[in-house]
């Protein structure tokens, strides 16, 4: 089992806060070196090492399930969130919508329909 997945980072805050607003958690933290964004599972952090880095990660995605991510489009394009790909149905029957974080990170978030729901394709 995976215990965390950190994102290194030059701006610890506002990395952290743009996923406080994407996942609608909020730690409490203010901290510029280290943060914990999910605590439960697998823990998501934030972390500045010391080492200044190009924003151009390319091969990192992160995938989030969500309970409808429709919804989630229409809020995340609400908080001028960059959207690469708008929800989208795929042959395996999973909905994700792709965006990127302030570093330049692929996140998707993704729905499951149930048999009582219908994605509009």
């Amino acid at each position: 089992m995976i215990g965390e997945v950190s994102l290194l980072t030059n701006d610890v805050i506002a990395l952290a806060n743009f996923y406080k607003t994407i996942l609608q958690i909020d730690n409490g933290s203010n901290d510029p070196v280290h943060q914990f964004i999910i605590t439960e599972g697998t823990a998501l952090t934030i972390y500045n090492d010391g080492i200044h880095r190009a924003k151009h990660n390319s091969n990192i995605a992160l995938a989030f399930t969500v309970d409808n991510v429709d919804a989630e489009y229409e809020r995340l394009k609400n908080n001028q969130v960059e959207i690469i790909e708008p929800p989208t149905t795929r042959p395996w029957g999973a909905r994700n919508m792709h965006f990127v974080d302030p570093d330049g990170n692929h996140i998707y978030f993704r729905s499951f329909p149930t048999r009582d729901q219908e994605f509009d394709v």
